[in-house]
């Protein structure tokens, strides 16, 4: 097709997927044309404009590394990310609610037994973990594959910290018999997201703060039930309500209980929805 313009281009484009033999991957592609040259029509970009977009994301991409997932941090911080897990993690009520997965999951954490010190050397107040993993029909769930990773008192995951050998603030544990399971750690505690990128750049310039609220990641997988990704959040924390990547769900949001003797502790049991 000739003569190409603003009022025809995108029904042009359109018709060159008419052939795209996967019927999602049309309809995305489809989809994604639509929105993306309304945008460009809605807001009248400009070519100074689109080159600066595309200077972003370039940036973007260059800061990923084995360490970090600048993409993600994207996504989290313009709510796509929680959106996405908002859409696909509709449970009945009852479950636990699931919230993002976050950029510092890693995979093949070491397997430690109940009572173990999950910290292993990360800084921070020593914190007792414990609760249980249950079905929507009350039933224990034995064996769950329970995935644990924290930020420390400084902010930091272990992946952050260069020339760490160790995991820290990381680990897996199985549910007992009961569906029971308790650890040590340290108390998680607010930290900025990695700001010293392309994301960092477009939250100073919207006037956005970096910071998360303490919380505990979890991952939560066992036959027979969908796969649990969440956090449990500190109550209290100032940064609840302007949480930068919009993961806080009030279900969420639980007591660490300060002990007399310096402990503190939290109880926390976890729902899964049985798969279909």
């Amino acid at each position: 097709m000739r003569n190409l313009n603003q009022d025809n281009i995108t029904q042009a484009v359109i018709a060159r997927l008419a052939q795209t033999p996967d019927p999602r991957l049309k309809q995305v592609l489809t989809s994604l044309v639509q929105h993306l040259h309304a945008f460009a029509r809605e807001v009248k970009l400009t070519e100074a404009e689109w080159a600066y977009g595309i200077d972003f994301l370039t940036r973007v991409g260059h800061t990923c590394d084995d360490q970090r997932q600048e993409f993600i941090l994207l996504s989290d911080t313009l709510g796509l990310s929680m959106l996405t897990v908002a859409l696909n993690n509709q449970k009945p009520a009852g479950c636990t609610e699931a919230t993002v997965f976050g950029p510092f999951h890693v995979e093949g954490a070491p397997e430690v037994p109940h009572g173990a010190d999950v910290a292993n050397g990360a800084p921070g107040k020593p914190c007792e973990v414990a609760g249980s993993v249950r079905g929507l029909g009350g039933e224990p769930v034995a064996g769950a594959v329970i995935d644990v990773w924290q930020a420390d008192a400084e902010g930091l995951y272990d992946v952050q910290r260069e020339g760490l050998k160790e995991a820290q603030g990381r680990a897996v544990l199985r549910s007992d018999a009961e569906g029971r399971f308790h650890f040590r750690s340290v108390v998680a505690e607010p930290y900025p997201i990695p700001d010293d990128g392309p994301v960092g750049e477009m939250l100073t310039a919207t006037k956005r703060h970096p910071w998360r609220p303490a919380h505990l990641h979890f991952r939560i997988q066992a036959p027979g039930y969908q796969t649990l990704v969440t956090h449990v959040f500190r109550d209290g924390d100032p940064y609840l309500d302007s949480d930068a990547v919009f993961g806080v769900r009030s279900s969420l949001v639980s007591d660490w209980v300060e002990q007399p003797d310096g402990r503190v502790t939290l109880d926390f049991d976890f729902v899964l929805n049985p798969s279909a």
